[in-house]
């Protein structure tokens, strides 16, 4: 794999360090700034609502802009937001230090997503994408709990200041290691846009809605759950959540060459595995041995489906593949915002802590519905083509 899909993972991974450790942050803030616990949680919010903005505004704006320059723009403007958050003097300017550290999200990865596939030959775009992931999943082992730690020990803002200095690290290695790749012909914002209007498009984005909400659904009250209904010490949760980033790792390290082969039967696989996981989860969860096996599973499967539905997207939209990339992680984000409120709206109905699982079950199935549907048009839509381009040629005769 070319070197410069390093200098992408570092990226990622500084993303994902700042995107979920003020989970883990939200006590030692609300202390600091003098509010409350639930209130501080606006900042996890405010972080995933500039991933929703950001990603099909940012990668529209930006569309005549090089590559290789568009993504040191939007680890600038990272690094920027994750500095305005460890300077930030009261809760507000916070809130607004999370937004801005939020909008390059989505766009950096729609970007890099058509770098990476662009650095390396046909039939294994997959692999470079799911590369850079690694970036992202490997920030739940290290980056999150090292955060945290560094956070409860030394104030929160130093984590803040750790992460601004990663995001340092990664424009120093998109400058030396990316290469300069040649601009494709673009239309201009309208153009980009215009993707998001393709069907198989639409299909992608509401598959990764429905189908990684089920994730989120569990993974919100994961710790909740470990405590209460499996019975570990509140000190293992760190571990548990380790257990399910390492899950994710092997899921992302698995699902590039898979998806290079058959991305559709890949999309389908793990959407169907993670509805029968959810289930095994709900009944297991007292059993700690079983409890634990099935969070390193559901972290593999849940991100098993992450880069097929990127390339599923990319492809639909070959014309105007990076908006149509970054508006994914948008879906995605929909889909942690979605499926946390759903698994939130079950527990306080009464339904038990391990509720969420089925709520996780549910959504799993209705992304599976999805993307089945996406598939079989597809086909339809290749049918269509195939016998236009099979019908003959009507030659009119000369007068």
């Amino acid at each position: 794999m070319p070197v410069a899909l390093l200098a992408l993972a570092v990226g990622a991974f500084g993303i994902g360090t700042t995107e979920f450790v003020m989970m883990g942050l939200l006590p030692n803030v609300a202390d600091d700034l003098g509010t409350s616990v639930p209130t501080a949680g606006y900042l996890v919010s405010a972080y995933a609502l500039g991933v929703v903005l950001g990603a099909p505004l940012l990668t529209a704006v930006g569309a005549r802009v090089p590559r290789k320059q568009m993504l040191l723009l939007l680890m600038g403007l990272f690094t920027l937001g994750n500095l305005a958050s460890a300077l930030a003097p009261g809760f507000g300017t916070l809130l607004a230090g999370r937004l801005l550290a939020g909008l390059p999200h989505g766009a950096f990865f729609g970007v890099g997503a058509v770098v990476a596939a662009r650095l390396v030959r046909e039939g294994r775009a997959a692999r470079a994408v799911a590369t850079m992931f690694l970036g992202l999943t490997v920030a739940n082992i290290v980056g999150v709990p090292g955060g945290t730690a560094l956070g409860q020990q030394l104030g929160w803002r130093a984590t803040f200041v750790v992460v601004t200095l990663i995001g340092l690290l990664a424009m120093t290695a998109l400058a030396l290691l990316v290469p300069r790749i040649p601009l494709e012909h673009q239309g201009g914002v309208r153009h980009e846009l215009r993707a998001l209007g393709n069907r198989q498009v639409v299909l992608g984005l509401l598959t990764a809605v429905f189908g990684f909400g089920g994730v989120f659904a569990v993974y919100s009250y994961l710790a909740s759950m470990m405590t209460e209904v499996t019975g570990l010490a509140e000190t293992s949760v760190t571990w548990v959540l380790a257990l399910f980033g390492i899950g994710m790792t092997l899921g992302t390290l698995i699902a590039g060459p898979l998806t290079d082969r058959a991305p559709r039967r890949t999309l389908y696989t793990a959407l169907g595995l993670m509805a029968v996981l959810m289930v095994a989860f709900h009944f297991a969860a007292p059993v700690p041995w079983a409890a634990l096996l099935l969070v390193g599973l559901l972290g593999a499967v849940g991100f098993l489906i992450t880069t097929p539905v990127q390339m599923l997207v990319m492809r639909a939209a070959s014309h105007a593949p990076t908006i149509a990339s970054a508006s994914n992680h948008s879906a995605f984000n929909l889909a942690n915002a979605g499926g946390a409120w759903l698994g939130g709206v079950v527990i306080a109905a009464g339904w038990g802590w391990t509720s969420p699982t089925l709520v996780g079950a549910a959504l799993a199935l209705t992304g599976l519905a999805i993307a089945v549907t996406a598939g079989v048009l597809d086909r339809g839509d290749s049918r269509v083509v195939a016998r236009a381009q099979e019908a003959p040629v009507e030659v009119p005769s000369g007068g």
